[in-house]
């Protein structure tokens, strides 16, 4: 008997730190533009939750510009466009805990310039944004990960009234945490688009009742995300760095409030890029690029409302995107134009950021994704 319990005891030490690796270490994948050739490829980073220690683990070459990434729900594949004239969606292979990815296959996202992709839960279609070509796309993807060259593509119609806005220029493509809905912000058109997805259809997409939300004209959709209660969505506009808050049910946008980013009084370039929701749903966070490169942080009430809680440099140049890691406790932001990610400590209660003094430094990095290792 005693021979048995010093045998178990070493084992079940050793499952409680895999359980505890598990829960605190993460991998953190990083799309780049090559273009400037200052990067190569898709990067792999290992990411401490706890400490906010990374290291590097590894990367792929040879795709041009992937700018935006989406990971399979179990984390297997990861799809990444190629933001070029005629836009490609790449498919890898995912090996969590060695951090490589293997392309498997390339397929035509269906229009120019696919700048955002996304991939439902049961990896059956992948989704791309084209804003140059003003259209979408749905991907079928075949059972070993793998895409299908049969798309659906929807082109967008209008404009408004900016110079800019002269055309359609679609810029995410955000499903509902239930999968039934796809929603499409287009910066060209000022709306946000709805479409009904049915997956067991070779054309899952049609237009939802109502088909679309309308902003402000001149404000200029472009990310677009859920609260965690699923009751609430916010959309924030490149142009004007106005924050509109929706309630959400059953696929249908009701508007009932905007907030102004900006600091009161600004007169230079905005350029608002992404916005992201806190995992406990206290507080939202969104980007600014342009003339001010910082985080802004507002606190969310019990009817998903806003009001502003602070705001934070992001010590580098044109903040594209951010992410906050899945346990809440750090928020890292891509600075595309200084070549560096800039990891912020997250206080919890007040939602506010410190620096850490850690950066990551990568060329050019445009999109940050964390998954799980097991």
């Amino acid at each position: 008997m005693k021979t048995t319990m010093m045998m178990l005891l070493p084992i079940s030490l050793l499952s409680l730190a895999q359980a505890q690796t598990a829960n605190t270490t993460y991998n953190l994948l990083i799309g780049t533009y090559t273009s400037a050739g200052k990067s190569d490829g898709i990067y792999v980073y290992t990411f401490n939750s706890e400490t906010g220690e990374f290291s590097y683990k590894a990367q792929v070459a040879g795709i041009k510009n992937p700018s935006y990434l989406a990971i399979a729900r179990d984390g297997k594949h990861v799809y990444a466009v190629s933001e070029v004239g005629e836009g490609n969606i790449n498919a890898y292979s995912f090996d969590a805990l060695s951090g490589k990815l293997v392309f498997i296959n390339s397929v035509s996202s269906g229009g120019d310039g696919p700048c955002y992709v996304s991939v439902d839960d049961k990896n059956k279609y992948v989704f791309a944004g084209n804003y140059d070509g003003g259209s979408l796309s749905a991907i079928p993807i075949k059972a070993d990960g793998s895409l299908s060259d049969q798309i659906q593509a929807i082109q967008h119609e209008g404009k408004s009234v900016k110079s800019n806005q002269d055309k359609p220029h679609v810029h995410a493509t955000v499903l509902s945490k239930d999968n039934r809905y796809l929603f499409v912000p287009d910066l060209g058109t000022d709306k946000v688009n709805i479409y009904l997805v049915d997956l067991t259809k070779p054309q899952p997409l049609t237009p939802a009742s109502p088909a679309f939300a309308s902003v402000t004209p001149g404000g200029g959709p472009r990310h677009f995300t859920f609260h965690p209660n699923n009751k609430f969505a916010y959309l924030i506009q490149e142009m004007t760095g106005v924050v509109t808050v929706f309630d959400y049910k059953d696929g249908k946008l009701t508007a009932k409030q905007s907030i102004s980013m900006p600091s009161s009084g600004f007169n230079g370039d905005i350029d608002a890029a992404d916005i992201h929701v806190s995992p406990d749903g206290k507080f939202l966070y969104g980007s600014l690029r342009g003339d001010i490169n910082e985080l802004v942080i507002c606190s969310i009430d019990k009817k998903g409302e806003l009001t502003y809680a602070g705001r934070q440099s992001t010590l580098g140049k044109t903040p594209r995107n951010f992410v906050i890691d899945p346990t809440g406790n750090f928020l890292l932001v891509a600075n595309q134009n200084s070549d560096n990610i800039i990891i912020f400590k997250r206080d919890q209660k007040t939602g506010l950021l410190t620096n850490t003094g850690k950066k990551i430094t990568v060329g050019v990095p445009v999109c940050l994704k964390f998954v799980a290792v097991n």
